[in-house]
């Protein structure tokens, strides 16, 4: 998977990431990075944080396919259809959208009140299990500020993030944290997904042997409540 992150983008760095030693390394290689000692911590440091977080939805699909005695790829690829939607891992990607509008650190401010203005919906922030915040974002946007303080990228993100708590806003997500290390390592757009991907697949293979282990078929009952 870390190398795969890699394959739409370069063939051949995706190639060279399999070669690779470590999955930070993989990733960085596979989507075009410096695989320098500080960059491979802050990839690590963003995988491990995304590994596991309870029966989010994507660990149930898995669950879910891990119930029916599918086999580990099968579980695998249910965890990343999960994942994919825009309300789960699909969030970095409108955070990225979010970022671009804004286009440097003097717009932040105004790109947040002009998608308030408009009704649109601001993605990135609040959590329902972290009402005081989310510790997983605090996490990488220290991480983000230590490892590239002077990037234009980064501080568009960290301009991004103080115009959101001064709107009166949640504050950060995950997500937003993940979008952050991506920034500050000048990863492609995308890339904080396939960090969130590549983190929560060894949550998610936990989660299929743990559900194999159970034995049981995952099998919710629908109750009808119509005329």
């Amino acid at each position: 998977m870390a190398a795969l992150v890699g394959l739409g983008r370069d063939a051949r760095a995706a190639a060279a990431a399999l070669e690779a030693e470590g999955t930070p390394r993989r990733v960085l290689i596979a989507l075009g990075a410096n695989p320098t000692k500080k960059a491979e911590r802050a990839v690590n440091r963003a995988l491990l944080i995304s590994a596991d977080h309870e029966l989010n939805a994507s660990a149930f699909a898995v669950r879910v396919a891990a119930s029916t005695g599918a086999d580990l790829y099968a579980c695998v690829s249910a965890g990343i259809a999960a994942l994919s939607g825009p309300r789960h891992g699909g969030v970095t990607e409108r955070v990225e959208a979010m970022i671009a509008e804004a286009g440097r650190p003097e717009r932040a401010a105004a790109a947040v009140h002009e998608r308030l203005r408009r009704g649109e919906p601001i993605v990135g922030v609040g959590h329902r299990l972290y009402p005081d915040g989310d510790p997983r974002a605090q996490a990488l946007l220290d991480t983000a500020r230590a490892l590239a303080p002077q990037s234009a990228a980064l501080r568009t993100v960290l301009a991004l993030v103080d115009a959101l708590r001064d709107a009166g806003l949640d504050p950060p997500s995950l997500d937003l944290g993940l979008v952050a290390i991506s920034a500050a390592l000048g990863l492609p757009a995308g890339s904080a997904a396939a960090l969130f991907a590549v983190g929560r697949a060894a949550g998610w293979i936990a989660h299929a042997f743990e559900q194999r282990e159970a034995g049981y078929l995952l099998r919710p009952r629908a109750r009808y409540t119509g005329p």
